[in-house]
């Protein structure tokens, strides 16, 4: 598990950013895959979530995951909801209510706002970021009047650009939106790639962040033990297992 630097100062709130080690998953989703929606076997990952809700310190009732959809959809908690929610975000004030975010190279970000005790997560891959996800979490803190000098980022590990090649249709895409983007873009041997972290930090401190923490992990490389749907998708495998993200309030 890691953690933020600028997070683990407040003692009144527990976060984690976990890895693939620890858990009781075997095969592709070796060993703590906490994705209900992978192949897994579902005693396995409740097993795991289990594990993860132990190590943040909750009863994992009180663990908040949606279903993720690429959306810039994000809710305000105040209670576990009676069924499952579809969106990318969540965000709340409720002290003991964890949310969390799964991700497989996408971007997972923790917010939290250190005067007003309210903290939000979300899900950000290229859609949800073209969608403008973290301009739209800003706005769900401003809404519950928080100042934004007080709110802080931290974005998790994901995929580098290195890694994270595409196609030119996507680059057109973003290029449309805006001619801004063009720096999160490079080619290299006649292929280009993306930068998901520098938008995403790009789109908040745009948003009036200022205090940002970027975790630099790439979760592509097998040696950083986290799962990646792209390092999958290179060595044929038909699935992947899912990191997760949680951020609560003691």
């Amino acid at each position: 598990m890691i953690v933020s630097k600028k997070l683990k100062k407040f003692q009144n709130i527990k976060h984690g950013f976990f890895s693939n080690l620890g858990g009781v998953s075997s095969g592709i989703y070796k060993s703590l895959n906490c994705g209900i929606g992978s192949k897994d076997k579902k005693k396995n990952v409740l097993k795991n979530l289990k594990i993860v809700s132990k190590k943040i310190g909750l009863n994992k009732d009180k663990l908040i995951l949606l279903n993720q959809i690429h959306s810039k959809k994000i809710y305000f908690m105040s209670k576990i909801p009676k069924k499952k929610l579809t969106g990318d975000g969540l965000i709340t004030n409720t002290k003991g209510l964890a949310i969390g975010i799964l991700t497989a190279d996408c971007v997972p970000v923790l917010f939290y706002d250190t005067k007003k005790n309210i903290i939000g997560a979300i899900h950000a891959g290229w859609r949800g970021i073209y969608k403008k996800i973290g301009k739209k979490m800003i706005n769900c803190f401003k809404r519950e009047g928080s100042k934004l000098n007080d709110v802080i980022a931290v974005i998790g590990p994901c995929i580098s650009q290195n890694n994270y090649e595409i196609q030119n249709d996507f680059k057109k895409k973003f290029l449309d939106q805006s001619s801004d983007h063009k720096k999160y873009f490079k080619k290299v041997k006649k292929k280009i790639y993306f930068d998901l972290k520098g938008c995403i930090f790009q789109q908040l401190k745009s948003a009036g962040l200022t205090n940002i923490e970027i975790i630099k992990k790439d979760t592509f490389y097998t040696k950083n033990n986290f799962f990646s749907a792209r390092r999958s998708l290179k060595n044929k495998i038909n699935d992947y297992g899912r990191n997760i993200s949680i951020i609560m309030i003691k």
